[in-house]
């Protein structure tokens, strides 16, 4: 469980077009196997420590005649911002993706100093 220590919360929130790769053959519409992409996303205002970060898909375009196979994660997250990280696998063909994210965490206290 994180636990908060002030009473100045947080709440930061987002939506990044991961994939979009039928317009272009890219690989997660081509593709087999393992793939995997990643985007950068960096928080309006820094949190005081790294927030909890909750990620879900807000749209997907999936080819029919193959499995739905997917993963959404925030990974590598600081106060500053996290990697937004989709992996599928397999046949499992994807035209688009679209990822929406919230934060949640502690913000920088007027009463923060260090000695």
């Amino acid at each position: 469980m994180k636990k908060l220590r002030n009473h100045l919360i947080g709440v930061d929130q987002g939506e990044v077009a991961i994939v979009s790769d039928y317009d272009d053959g890219g690989e997660m519409w081509t593709g087999t196997g393992q793939r995997e992409r990643r985007r950068h996303v960096r928080f309006a205002e820094a949190f005081r420590t790294a927030p909890a970060v909750q990620c879900t898909v807000a749209m997907w375009d999936v080819a029919d005649g193959t499995n739905q196979r997917g993963d959404v994660a925030a990974e590598s997250v600081t106060g500053e911002g996290f990697e937004l990280v989709f992996r599928t696998w397999s046949d499992t063909r994807i035209a688009r993706l679209r990822v929406r994210w919230m934060a949640i965490g502690e913000l920088a206290h007027a009463d923060d100093w260090s000695v």
